[in-house]
């Protein structure tokens, strides 16, 4: 027989777990005291009613009521049986049938099997919808399934699966044994003050974490000679690494830690280091540490590159048979300055004579298909990879450069193969006629936004005279995007406005400064060109019921919405719709902002309060774009989904059925969340590179002050975006002297309890840079003064003299780094 064991979280011989005990050691609460003499029993027979009592007979010595005949008992009970009641009923006289009874009872509670009835701690039976006991935990209601997204403070959520609800809360303590995307089991409890549901941990069905990324400390004074990782992601514990396992790395280096032994109640993780990254500051770690991070694919398996370069340098004509040839058309790539791989050339031409006027729109793919086969190892890492991911001044691509930046990169004055999207746009923007072809062409013009923006506003300037045969095809693709626009803006959708920024390095990839970049109609007109390309892609195989990837977009989360509208309210605005507003009442409340000083800031709320786009097989639209059908079908270079959706093209092409295709529903469905989930890993992975480096930048202006906007509010502090800088830094309300500060979420403030002073979203501040931690990725702020020429601090309305009403918050101009080509 299994000795019981008093461990937390260990089985004791009834496989059951023991129950928790509190921290400090104390003892678990129970309603009955350890020993006491039960009451005379009611059912001292129970082993002859208890149909399990032969199998729990074999298993253990001591054999208790089996969790079937407890169940049955408490349903065939008049009330709820408290633990004294269900030992007095059963006749456990011994301690240790007490003592294992009363676990047995914890375990079933914890799994969701019981569920506390009143004040007394009595029990009842928890039900399923048929009436019948839950006599499985994968039955019970109060189960979730998901992934533990941690928080710096110790507390996280569990992010079930889909279908499942919103995210459950863990406090500290069932957080103690568990690291960011771990995969759990959790009961939900109830729920908190807030209104979230609450959980407790069953069970880790699945480790995520098994190397962590982090620069090596060693303890001073007691803990001297004790090594740790502090891990580059601050939502993973400090790593401790005993001398022997250091690998050989100096104090002070950036290393990979690999997880020995996970954390306990009460214990950090204990790992070895398994690979130098090299010194905390070198030029690059910043991007070595999140590739590892994050577990991107960044080395070639072997095979991979040797398969792209086997095709050569160049297009044979033997790849143009069967293709239509537009070598003489007059297409374009238009790009940024530092852009290297060139999926798209455009070109159009007026159609005399159709519909009181109109165009020919072609966009013309880089045709991937044609090279990145299915089965090849080319397939299988441009799968695993799903996108490229773009840093500042660096790139890890989806395809080998033999590819990405040559044989398949739409390079000026160079035959190449493409995927083309002819379309017939009205001049009211809509498109009547599509058709898709496999085609040969040559890039007749390399070009950069801003030139294109200047060639257009100025026809006769100088950089249109240099190129004076652009500029007709220029105009006349501006005429087609104004037409494209127009439909876009009748239709509803929306379009956020956000300043865009680039960091500029100087020697040693030192940040010199960090620059706004503005987006101007060529970033537009190739943006509608591209939409366009996309919608009708989609429809096309929707048409033909082909397995593909759709790029959709939900309507916003009603939770979401509502906190938008409180928010709105309090700035005298509202959002139409009621409670499942349209794309065009977001579009509609944005036009109504211009002129506003706070319209960027409540643009940024309202683009919160938006879902997240994602890759499916099922087609549900897409909610911000206003439209009813759309793919992705103009990055196949940087995107697999657009590769997928031109392999479904091509068999739609060659009159191929959905059932010969090489893809099902159900792959597509297992494809859409690996591209899915790879967009989100590139995208965490330049945030963490983009705040390495801005708190790189910062370091060294520890000291110095600067004028600031709040850009958010939350119960712990301000966020705090530096002027000019384009940076934000964490003023903690512990800085907010002299005052205890209470959150007012309505109204997105801070507001003293007894001075009434008041921190509000979009306010000026002027602060101190007092912190910069590289290892927490964490600026920290405190007050400096109030802003040259701007209102103090100010009081709450409601405590304002009579007449005076405290001034509307200044708004912030809000950076973003997303690629605007990625809707």
């Amino acid at each position: 027989m299994k000795r019981s064991k008093n461990n937390n979280g260990r089985r004791d011989e009834h496989g059951d777990k023991t129950p928790e005990r509190p921290a400090g050691g104390g003892k678990t609460r129970t309603p009955f005291t350890w020993g006491r003499k039960p009451e005379a029993p009611a059912n001292a027979d129970w082993r002859s009613a208890d149909p399990d009592f032969a199998a729990e007979s074999t298993r253990y010595a001591s054999p208790l009521p089996s969790r079937n005949h407890i169940l049955r008992t408490l349903v065939e009970s008049a009330d709820p049986m408290t633990l004294d009641e269900l030992i007095a009923h059963f006749g456990l006289k011994k301690l240790n049938e007490q003592e294992a009874f009363t676990k047995r009872l914890v375990a079933m509670a914890r799994e969701g099997q019981l569920q506390p009835a009143d004040r007394r701690g009595a029990y009842r039976a928890t039900l399923t919808e048929d009436g019948e006991p839950v006599d499985a935990p994968s039955r019970a209601i109060a189960y979730v399934d998901g992934k533990v997204s941690a928080h710096r403070d110790g507390y996280g959520f569990v992010m079930p699966e889909a279908g499942n609800g919103p995210d459950v809360f863990l406090s500290p303590r069932h957080m103690a044994t568990l690291m960011n995307g771990d995969k759990v089991r959790v009961r939900v409890t109830g729920t908190d003050q807030r209104g979230r549901r609450e959980g407790a941990l069953v069970e880790v069905l699945e480790r995520s974490t098994t190397q962590v990324v982090g620069r090596l400390h060693t303890g001073s004074g007691a803990a001297a000679g004790v090594f740790t990782v502090i891990p580059s992601n601050p939502k993973h514990p400090e790593i401790v690494i005993p001398a022997e396992r250091r690998g050989g790395a100096k104090v002070g280096q950036m290393v990979v830690a690999e997880l020995v032994t996970p954390p306990g109640e009460r214990t950090l993780p204990v790992g070895k280091v398994v690979e130098i990254l090299g010194e905390h500051l070198a030029p690059g770690m910043e991007i070595q540490a999140a590739i590892r991070a994050h577990k991107l694919p960044f080395e070639w398996p072997e095979g991979v590159e040797a398969e792209a370069e086997a095709y050569g340098p160049v297009v044979t004509p033997a790849q143009f048979q069967g293709r239509e040839d537009l070598r003489d058309l007059p297409l374009m790539t238009i790009d940024g300055a530092d852009a290297r791989d060139f999926d798209d050339a455009v070109y159009a031409e007026a159609i005399k004579g159709w519909r009181g006027g109109g165009w020919k729109l072609w966009v013309a793919i880089a045709d991937v298909s044609a090279y990145v086969r299915p089965g090849t190892a080319l397939d299988a890492e441009a799968t695993e990879r799903a996108t490229s991911v773009y840093f500042p001044n660096n790139v890890i691509p989806m395809l080998p450069e033999a590819l990405s930046n040559g044989l398949c990169s739409l390079n000026p004055n160079v035959d190449r193969l493409c995927m083309v999207a002819e379309m017939r746009v009205g001049k009211d923007g809509e498109i009547s006629k599509t058709r898709f072809y496999e085609a040969v062409m040559r890039s007749k013009a390399r070009l950069i936004y801003d030139d294109v923006a200047e060639m257009l506003a100025e026809p006769n300037g100088a950089k249109a005279q240099a190129r004076p045969e652009l500029m007709k095809p220029l105009q006349t693709l501006h005429a087609v995007f104004e037409a494209l626009f127009a439909a876009r803006e009748a239709r509803g959708a929306i379009d956020f406005e956000g300043t865009e920024t680039k960091i500029v390095f100087g020697a040693d990839r030192k940040i010199e400064k960090i620059v706004p970049i503005k987006r101007n109609v060529a970033h537009r007109l190739i943006e509608e060109c591209m939409i366009a390309a996309n919608v009708e892609s989609a429809k096309l195989v929707e048409k033909h019921k082909m397995p593909a990837l759709f790029r959709v977009h939900q309507q916003p989360d009603g939770d979401k919405v509502a906190v938008l509208r409180e928010f709105l309210a309090g700035r005298g605005l509202k959002l139409g719709g009621g409670d499942t507003p349209a794309a065009a009442d977001y579009a509609k409340l944005l036009a109504s902002l211009k002129g506003r000083e706070d319209a960027a800031l409540i643009q940024t709320t309202m683009l919160r309060s938006l879902m997240q786009a994602r890759y499916q097989p099922e087609n549900i639209g897409h909610f911000g774009l206003a439209l009813t059908h759309y793919a992705h079908f103009t990055s196949p270079i940087r995107r697999y989904p657009d590769l997928l959706l031109h392999r479904a093209i091509k068999h739609i092409l060659a009159r191929g059925k959905p059932k010969t295709f090489e893809y099902t529903v159900q792959q597509m469905e297992a494809l859409g969340q690996q591209c899915s989930m790879a967009e989100r890993r590139a995208d965490d992975a330049t945030r963490d590179v983009n705040t390495w480096l801005k708190c790189e930048f910062m370091s060294h202006r520890v000291g110095e002050d600067f004028n600031g906007i709040v850009t958010s509010v939350a119960s712990f502090g301000l966020f705090v975006d530096l002027e000019g800088l384009y940076i934000d830094g964490m003023l903690h309300v512990s800085n907010l002297k002299g005052d205890y500060y209470e959150f007012d979420a309505r109204h997105q403030r801070l507001v003293g309890s007894r001075s009434k002073q008041v921190y509000a979203l979009g306010q000026k501040i002027r602060v101190k840079v007092i912190r910069v931690s590289l290892d927490e990725r964490k600026i920290d702020l405190d007050i400096a003064g109030r802003v040259a020429g701007d209102e103090p601090p100010r009081r709450d309305a409601r405590h304002a003299p009579a007449g005076k009403r405290a001034p509307e918050p200044e708004a912030p101009a809000k950076s973003s780094n997303k690629k605007r080509r990625r809707r």
